[in-house]
């Protein structure tokens, strides 16, 4: 196995995204809980986001998602983010909350329906000429509950044909992400249920278009790290969406349900290449902290992804080849296990201090007064949420 210190220079510049929703109050289909200090505007979002960066040195740059986070001047908040430290990075639509949506948006059979949900595509890509970002990301609510409700091949075509349009509209250093759920709240079928079928759609609109992989969205039992092989195999993977699952799309800190899972899909993103300053993959959180406070999950989630990577990295690759290539079985696990099993948390807070940073990224912030003070000031106004 490999030494701490023969993989420590390549959790360098490691990046983890953390969406702005993150910050805002969330919950179940039953209740939404309001927690003192959650931001009331996108600039409070941004500032939460920059502490984390602040604390972990891991989330340089934080997603939006419109039209949850709109402002009047995009280019401003760019500016702001870049004053304290971080940038604005993906740029999410919304064709899951409007009333129009309620029978498909890309995939309606109304084609004024189909047209108001691509301009809504063409505004998220100005917000991304104003902002600097690369991602557009896409993830539809849409599908049917009843056999016999939609045409589901007629559904696949528009969607191909709604999505060229909105990739054609692209800039040539922009990609669209398409995301996938194999449930919810379709029931009966979904549109996007899979890799398979976000995969089709992406690769017949060019090379900028990529899938991006949330790690709640698969059925029970579901080999993630396959798809994610298949995916670097194919040169489609162009992003995650960290979160983890006991059940469904749970959304909870990533890591939290399956470290082991975790750490298997990373080592199969160090493995496949798609990890490290050559790889263009964004590696993003997508959660929702229903009753914890928001910055310590996100703290928690980012420095989970990174123990979890440096576990990875430990990985013997030239002798997990040669047992692989030898047949022996065990020994392939074993390679593979004591890699997942060493407890580096000792070596990563003394690289951290070695880097400016605290050792202890939680501690110190619980003892930076930073929650008592957002508590404090962020009294009236409405707190931000999902609508």
């Amino acid at each position: 196995m490999k030494t701490f210190s023969e993989i420590a220079t390549l959790l360098e510049g490691q990046a983890i995204e953390v969406p702005s929703w993150a910050y805002g109050n969330s919950g179940t289909r039953f209740k939404v809980f309001g927690t003192p200090g959650t931001p009331r505007t996108v600039e409070e979002k941004v500032a939460d986001a920059a502490t984390v960066h602040r604390f972990t040195g891991l989330a340089p740059s934080v997603a939006l998602h419109i039209p949850w986070d709109l402002v009047d001047d995009y280019a401003a908040l760019r500016r702001y983010a870049e004053d304290l430290g971080i940038r604005l990075g993906t740029i999410n639509s919304n064709t899951f909350q409007d009333d129009d949506y309620k029978l498909g948006a890309l995939t309606h059979t109304d084609e004024k329906i189909r047209q108001k949900a691509i301009d809504h595509h063409f505004e998220c890509i100005d917000v991304m000429h104003a902002t600097g970002s690369r991602d557009l990301k896409i993830w539809l609510a849409e599908g049917t509950n009843y056999p016999g409700q939609g045409d589901m091949r007629g559904r696949q075509d528009r969607l191909a044909e709604s999505l060229r349009t909105i990739y054609d509209r692209l800039s040539e250093d922009q990609r669209l992400v398409l995301e996938y759920k194999f449930f919810e709240p379709a029931f009966y079928h979904t549109d996007v249920p899979d890799w398979g079928t976000s995969y089709v759609q992406v690769a017949a609109l060019g090379e900028r278009a990529v899938v991006c992989l949330d790690t709640g969205h698969h059925a029970p039992g579901t080999n993630i790290e396959f798809i994610v092989a298949q995916l670097i195999r194919l040169g489609k993977l162009g992003s995650f969406d960290f979160n983890s699952r006991f059940y469904a799309d749970d959304d909870l800190i990533v890591g939290a349900a399956d470290p082991f899972q975790l750490f298997r899909i990373l080592f199969e993103c160090i493995r496949g290449g798609a990890y490290g300053p050559d790889s263009e993959v964004a590696y993003m959180l997508d959660q929702c902290h229903n009753i914890e406070k928001k910055i310590p999950g996100q703290i928690r989630s980012v420095l989970n992804v990174q123990e979890m990577t440096a576990r990875a990295l430990l990985v013997d690759t030239d002798a997990l080849t040669v047992a692989q290539e030898d047949g022996d079985v065990l020994l392939a696990n074993e390679i593979f296990m004591d890699a997942f099993y060493t407890d580096v948390r000792a070596d990563l807070a003394a690289w951290r201090e070695g880097r400016g940073l605290p050792a202890d990224p939680m501690r110190a912030y619980l003892e930076s007064g930073y929650q008592e003070q957002i508590e404090a000031d962020r009294v009236g106004g409405t707190q931000a949420g999902w609508s």
